[in-house]
């Protein structure tokens, strides 16, 4: 069942990376990176644990530009506050992420860079939010927040269940629970619709 779970956890969080959809062959099949052999730590991490934390990293690098538009896009307090705590929070798992690769012995450079993959706002995208302001950028903040937080608490809790180095599993509760805190406050400002009944 680990075994079961692992490769579930890999195929997910690979998903995307290999070019889109024409992309599915299985020659084409993206692999989790696997930790350094140079390194004397590097044991101590799975593949898992170092794909988890390269994706982690490389979802914060896309959310941070989003988040440092809030201030001078609209001049809700209420949104500018989850906004700060939403960026603390991400900035202290990227910088925790990038201590582990670090330890773990994995490479300095983002396998992730250029892809758009599931939680990660695209160039467009973020274009269309410094072209916004107001309740436009509120709801396009709230749409593309609730998307990230949603995709980073899904990887975390596949980490916790599949990865085996103590410190990056702990990473993912912390990321877990700051994650659904932060949903739960945006929920608050932004109700998402509920579909008709039928």
């Amino acid at each position: 069942m680990r075994v079961h779970v692992a490769l579930l956890m890999t195929a997910m969080l690979v998903a995307g990376c290999a070019g889109g959809p024409s992309s599915t062959t299985d020659d084409a099949a993206p692999q989790a990176p696997a930790p350094t052999a140079a390194s004397p730590t590097a044991g101590a991490f799975s593949p898992t644990d170092i794909a988890w934390l390269q994706l982690t990293a490389a979802m914060t690098q896309r959310l941070l530009p989003v988040l440092d538009l809030v201030p001078s896009h609209t001049s809700d307090p209420t949104w500018r506050r989850l906004a700060t705590q939403v960026q603390a929070s991400a900035r202290a798992d990227l910088t925790r992420s990038r201590d582990l690769l670090n330890e773990a012995g994995a490479p300095t450079t983002n396998p992730h860079e250029g892809h758009d993959m599931p939680g990660m706002i695209t160039a467009d995208e973020l274009a269309a939010l410094r072209s916004a302001s107001g309740k436009t950028f509120q709801r396009l903040l709230a749409a593309h927040l609730r998307a990230h937080l949603a995709q980073a608490v899904k990887i975390a809790a596949a980490e916790q269940r599949a990865g085996v180095h103590p410190a990056t599993t702990a990473l993912a509760a912390a990321v877990i629970r700051a994650g659904d805190d932060d949903l739960a406050r945006l929920d608050q400002l932004d109700r998402p619709a509920t579909p008709p009944a039928t």
